[in-house]
């Protein structure tokens, strides 16, 4: 029998599999923009290959917290500019637009993006357009049936809910804005992913209104309160199934506090950017930078690429077409280089630590096409 022959090939690097313990020696196949094979190095030809000698070859890298429209808000930064280009294949902007403005985003940020870009919706029927005190001015901030018209109608891009639940945002709000998002979620079916900072309100309130694959970004930020001001109502909500994402942000990842949750049992289940045109040149930079800066905090290599793969796919409903290495999969890849050498990262508040590894983006595959990185 002739051996089968595939549009692409991947060979040479080691398979980071999500799945596994460990990455392993492995050559992948592509066809018709699907993982059509994975063999034993050397096993499989293409009409392409892609020499992945010394890289981890893993699936396309998800950033769940990103602001990309642009520029429809003043905070927008263009998708491909943290995508592909920095070899991340899937950005879920988080809340940059709602419902008054969904058909502008889907026209001029989603459909035109090489990247995948996918959506959590503003409950805020304004999003992010008209400044950053979207929920402040009361009920007619939020049109329940219209955002719940767009998350009908929008099943493939929209993927959940966005609220920032604190008090820059709210002004005499209260909790009343959370409760009508999980309204809306939960006719729709979808996850509510909740921005947290400077109280009021209290965190424990929030999460107290919070349940299974709901996602707390900015989980591990420095201000007053925070997991510890909250602590058993944050050990009842991860055990029911709220997920703690990092969303470094401007002002939201501290390695003190991410250190003493880590001891203490708070492991992030995702790990995202909230990567904006006031942070991508520091100092937050890109996902790669920000998954570096989870090794130095103690994760493993292969956790970092399990919360940026497998575990967001699943947060927005997709494992199995994304964040995975399995046959018939979207042919969605991110090539890695993992260096070991002593590398200084700054976090939100001006701290440092030294890790002893660095990862980088060396090479992408959208759909099943090698990319050019700009930004590795």
């Amino acid at each position: 029998m002739r051996p089968q022959r595939f549009d692409l090939v991947v060979t040479g690097g080691l398979l980071a599999d999500p799945l596994r313990p460990e990455p392993a020696p492995g050559d992948l196949a592509v066809r018709d923009g699907r993982i059509a094979a994975v063999g034993a190095p050397g096993t499989l030809t293409g009409a392409e290959r892609l020499d992945a000698t010394g890289l981890l070859v893993a699936p396309g890298l998800i950033d769940l917290h990103t602001h990309v429209y642009e520029p429809g808000t003043d905070l927008g930064v263009p998708a491909d500019t943290v995508g592909v280009d920095q070899g991340v294949t899937t950005i879920v902007d988080a809340g940059s637009c709602g419902s008054d403005d969904w058909d502008d985003f889907g026209d001029n940020v989603v459909r035109p993006a090489a990247t995948r870009v996918l959506s959590w919706l503003n409950i805020s029927r304004h999003g992010l357009v008209h400044g950053r005190q979207e929920l402040s001015r009361g009920p007619g901030d939020i049109d329940e049936a219209a955002t719940e018209k767009v998350l009908r109608a929008h099943p493939d891009q929209v993927r959940g809910l966005k609220i920032r639940m604190s008090a820059s945002v709210l002004g005499d709000s209260g909790l009343a804005p959370l409760e009508a998002a999980k309204r809306v979620a939960a006719r729709a079916g979808v996850p509510v992913m909740v921005h947290v900072g400077n109280e009021p309100p209290h965190l424990g309130d929030v999460l107290d209104l919070l349940g299974e694959g709901d996602v707390v970004t900015h989980a591990f930020h420095g201000k007053p309160g925070g997991l510890f001001g909250s602590e058993p109502q944050a050990r009842a909500a991860v055990a029911r199934g709220v997920r703690l994402d990092v969303g470094h942000g401007s002002a939201s990842l501290n390695f003190a506090v991410a250190e003493r949750a880590l001891a203490a049992g708070f492991t992030p289940h995702t790990i995202s950017t909230d990567l904006h045109n006031r942070n991508v040149d520091g100092p937050v930079h890109s996902l790669v930078a920000t998954l570096t800066k989870l090794l130095a905090l103690g994760l493993t290599p292969q956790q970092v690429i399990r919360c940026s793969t497998l575990h967001a796919a699943q947060v927005i409903g997709l494992d199995g077409e994304l964040g995975t290495l399995r046959t018939g999969a979207a042919a969605d890849l991110t090539l890695l280089r993992l260096t070991e050498e002593a590398v200084t990262m700054t976090d939100a508040d001006g701290a440092t630590r030294t890790g002893t590894h660095r990862l980088r983006a060396a090479a992408v595959v959208r759909a099943g096409v090698p990319r050019t990185l700009r930004s590795p």
